[in-house]
């Protein structure tokens, strides 16, 4: 271009156009380069050289014509404003296109009498295949396609390497410039960049490693074309020095054609260019519209997606207030210069169609867009304050008044508005590149690496706190027995690190594990995740053992610390959770051991150890059954109760036997993840069904509707159940709800869980009864009956609005089987009687156990029946018990002595009253109060004893 008298060159980036401008400026002075992008304007008023991004080429009779990467003329983005350059754009003695070979086609077909020119590549570009971060050799580029990628990958090497410097295209050019030169002056080793270093940046790169393959275009997530990883990986090797290309990271590995088009600079012809109507009508919004949509008569050509400003035009046209305000040409014209300021902000599209919107408002008015409102919005970015993403933000706000303020006529005082904007940009920009080498440049390391090339020996020390400092510095914590190296030093700068303090710590080894051996048992502990802790530093784990009640332990002890050490941790885990399982399982391991134990009893007694001293009865229904009254009785004596659902050791329902329990089953079952136990105190907790019954089972609790209810309460409850009619139905009482903890819709779906039938109901709430005073004896004027304080009462009650409660009616509801056994016939003496629950509820009643309110704690509730006695509660139905033979119903305990006095054998004197008795929420009616007057008083008070 310069051995022309005027020339003009497009560039694909801004970033490429300021370096392009300094190096003509250098060569020919500022006088006769003029800069033109989106967001900058430097015009000379002799300008013979233009230097310009391709969308802000000026339309000027140049001698040289030039435009750079004309293969973006099939980009989905941009491709229709360099198809527009290739077509019209033309130099008055030379027109220059540069780019890849896959344009020849198009160019040849669209360009009459164009000439080809090939420059060959001098350097060599190899595959290297992949490589990992950590071992990847300086002066390398790792290239991603998002910010939170680049990111990443730039904290990373910053541990792993020491710092990188960080490039992408929504940098400024004084940020790039900056982080650049660290790149170039070897403070850094290596790059991190998007796909912006693609164009236009010429540094000393040996390797370009692709930590991805796709990337998101704005649209949707596509692999990148072959002539695009070429385009980036052609960075590495400049002139005569050869260079290398790869993957890093999660990237999948490049296709074998792939690799050899890159390494051979060949890639597939582009077919098509992007292509938009260049002749607009501007007559009204939509004809300008239907130009902007109009579709190419070309087969190389084709419509490309709809551009950012197309669609802000749009919304705009879709606003009443501009519509209304948009009447003339002029009009349209100026509505399309302000829709294509670029949404440099990207917050939203609404959010940017609102801002032009505005702009509009105030360039229609002819006066352009206020200083004092101008003044203001960029007050509010000016702030170097904040972090990365906060400064970005706001350099990418600033472009927007900067774009505007290179606008010809759209501010007030232009050159004042142009320095602003730029002042602006340049403290931004500075602040970014503190806050970019701050974040990805450790000054720590690089000193570090330094001493480490050097062989020098660093001095290590370890306070009391368990802190390991290395030259003062930070290298880590002492945890337990393993050293816990500090996560911000690179690798080469961590083997420094750990290499002086594991010298600093071989003596505290030694100590610590003296200490921890001689420790009591109360300094230890165990996690619900099997972790075996040392007051808060862990120090080894559970391990599956040979036995469910023998777990093994694995020590968390340093290598470096040496196998005494290691063995003597080792050894102290091992007593301590031997000592924890023979306190906590006490009861269950006497049984074990107990020689008294024979035949059934003891093989029952292995299947409580196996279980860990709780079994659900319907899995051992048959061998409770072939269970004696002796056998029974000897496994009483160790504490185990016979529950109509449940058979276990009230003693291992506590809380720490039951955590213990939970971590020893869950190490058995190979689980990864151990279920924890709940809190303790809780009668019912939610039952969730992704967590297996088992769980709840060891937990002491039983699944019952959608919630689970503590094994040691359901009996009690059980208890309860027994005394009720469950054929004929039976409302529930306040101590059911009291020992459950439940509402009474709460205790109703627990009760279809354990099995029974829930019919809810409504009726009247029953009235208070009102007691009125009644006159004194001797008064002289006794109050009449009809302004008496009852009948008073009475009146207020009957006044007071119905009230409607709801109930619950309860009744046995057995799953249906596909065969029945004869019916029963009644027994002799009395009826049939009533049909309880079959096996799954009737307990066992040892004799002299007597149920009542509130259950009993110890032992078992209704327990065993002995010698098939027929005996029941007086007053209360018969229920069947799963020890007799079947047809046999038991009831109370020998001798009677399990029912209240005044219970009689069934069949003996008179017949017992068979109907379910109904309890209500709310509470009894009391009785009237009894005249003392009357003459028959004393007789009635006396009856009512009796009654």
């Amino acid at each position: 271009m310069l051995s022309h008298r005027t020339g003009v060159i497009g560039l694909p980036l801004r970033l490429l156009a300021r370096e392009v401008y300094d190096r003509i400026v250098k060569a020919r002075g500022p006088s006769v380069v003029a800069l033109v992008t989106g967001e900058e304007r430097i015009v000379p008023e002799r300008a013979q050289y233009w230097v310009c991004t391709t969308e802000a080429m000026p339309e000027v009779g140049a001698d040289f014509v030039a435009i750079d990467e004309i293969q973006l003329c099939a980009d989905p983005e941009r491709g229709h404003v360099f198809t527009e350059r290739l077509l019209y754009m033309r130099g008055l003695h030379e027109t220059l296109f540069l780019g890849s070979d896959a344009m020849k086609g198009a160019i040849a077909a669209l360009v009459p009498k164009v000439q080809f020119a090939r420059r060959e590549r001098l350097s060599k570009l190899s595959w290297a295949g992949s490589k990992k971060i950590s071992r990847m050799k300086p002066r390398a580029a790792i290239v991603g396609f998002s910010v939170e990628n680049v990111y990443a990958i730039a904290e990373l090497i910053r541990r792993q390497k020491g710092g990188a410097a960080v490039v992408m295209g929504a940098l400024s050019p004084r940020t790039r410039n900056a982080q650049v030169a660290m790149y170039q002056n070897g403070d850094v080793d290596y790059l991190v960049a998007t796909d912006a270093i693609g164009m236009g940046l010429n540094l000393d790169i040996e390797h370009v490693a692709f930590s991805a393959t796709a990337k998101f275009d704005g649209r949707r997530m596509r692999h990148l074309f072959p002539h695009e990883l070429g385009q980036i990986a052609g960075r590495a090797g400049r002139h005569t020095t050869d260079g290398t290309f790869g993957i890093t990271g999660e990237a999948h590995p490049l296709p074998e054609e792939v690799i050899e088009a890159i390494e051979e600079h060949r890639f597939a012809p582009i077919q098509r260019l992007q292509w938009r109507n260049p002749r607009l009508e501007f007559g009204t919004v939509p004809r300008l519209i239907q130009s902007l949509e109009e579709s190419p008569q070309n087969e190389w050509l084709s419509r490309g997606r709809e551009a950012d400003d197309l669609r802000a035009l749009k919304s705009l046209s879709e606003m009443p207030e501009i519509r209304d305000r948009v009447r003339a040409p002029a009009d349209v014209r100026l509505l399309w210069e302000t829709c294509r300021i670029p949404d440099f902000r990207s917050i939203s599209e609404t959010e940017h169609a609102t801002l032009l919107a505005r702009i509009f408002g105030f360039l229609q008015t002819g006066k352009g867009v206020p200083s004092d409102w101008l003044k203001s919005q960029i007050e509010r970015i000016d702030r170097t304050s904040g972090d990365i993403d906060t400064l970005s933000k706001r350099l990418a706000f600033i472009r927007t008044w900067t774009y505007v303020a290179q606008r010809k006529g759209w501010v007030d005082d232009e050159t004042h508005w142009r320095e602003e904007t730029r002042a602006v940009e340049d403290r931004l920009s500075d602040a970014l590149h503190g806050a970019l080498t701050q974040r990805f440049v450790d000054r720590r390391t690089s000193v570090l690496l330094r001493r480490l090339k050097q062989k020098e020996t660093l001095v290590a020390e370890v306070n009391d706190k368990g802190e390991v400092m290395v030259e003062g510095e930070f290298a880590g914590r002492l945890e337990g027995f393993r050293f816990r190296q500090d996560t911000t030093s690179s690798p080469d700068e961590a083997k420094m690190l750990a290499r002086a303090a594991y010298e600093a710590l071989k003596p505290e080894f030694s100590l610590r594990s003296d200490r921890f051996y001689n420790a009591p048992d109360t300094e230890m502990d165990f996690t619900e995740q099997g972790g075996l802790m040392w007051g808060t530093q862990a120090v080894g784990k559970l391990v599956k053992g040979a036995d469910p009640l023998k777990p093994a332990v694995e020590p968390f002890v340093d290598e470096e610390a040496g196998p005494e050490v290691a063995e003597k941790v080792r050894r102290r885990l091992q007593h301590f959770i031997d000592r924890k399982i023979a306190a906590l399982f006490e009861p269950l391991l006497a049984m074990s051991r107990d020689e008294a134990l024979t035949g059934l009893a003891r093989g029952f007694a292995f299947r409580l150890v196996e279980h860990m001293g709780i079994l659900p009865r319907e899995g051992v229904a048959a061998e409770v059954k072939e269970l004696d009254q002796e056998a029974r009785g000897a496994l009483r004596k160790h504490g185990v109760r016979f529950g109509q659902y449940t058979i276990f050791q009230q003693l291992l329902l506590k809380p720490a036997p039951t955590r213990l329990r939970l971590v020893l089953a869950s190490l058995w079952d190979g689980l990864s993840e151990f279920p924890e136990s709940p809190p303790p105190g809780l009668v019912t907790i939610p039952y969730i069904a992704e967590v297996p019954v088992s769980a709840y089972t060891r937990s002491g609790y039983r699944p019952a509707g959608v919630r689970a209810i503590r094994i040691d309460m359901l009996e009690r409850l059980a208890d309860m159940l027994r005394t009720q009619d469950s054929k004929a139905g039976f409302e529930a009482t306040p101590d059911m709800l009291s020992i459950t903890g439940m509402t009474l819709e709460q205790f109703a779906d627990l009760m279809g869980g354990l099995g029974y039938r829930a019919e809810k109901g409504e009726r009247e709430k029953a009235k208070p009864v009102v007691e009125a005073k009644a006159p004194e004896a001797g008064s002289d004027n006794p109050i009449p009956e009809e302004a008496s304080p009852i009948a008073e009462a009475q009146a207020e009650v009957e006044a007071v609005p119905v009230e409607m409660e709801s109930f619950y009616t309860f009744a046995w509801a057995p799953r249906p089987r596909t065969e029945r056994g004869p019916r029963r016939e009644p027994r002799e003496g009395g009826g049939e009687g009533h049909r309880g629950p079959r096996e799954a509820r009737g307990g066992d009643h040892k004799g002299g156990d007597r149920p009542h309110k509130g259950g009993d704690r110890g032992g078992d509730r209704g327990g065993d029946h002995k010698g098939g006695e027929k005996r029941h509660e007086g007053g209360k139905p018969r229920h069947r018990d799963e020890d007799g033979p079947r047809g046999e119903r038991k009831f109370g305990g020998e001798g009677g002595k399990g029912g209240p006095k005044g219970g009689k054998p069934w069949g003996k004197g008179k017949p017992q009253d068979d109907r379910g008795r109904g309890f209500e929420s709310h509470p009894p009616k009391k009785d009237k109060p009894i005249d003392p007057d009357n003459p028959f008083a004393a007789a009635l008070m006396g009856l009512k004893g009796k009654l």
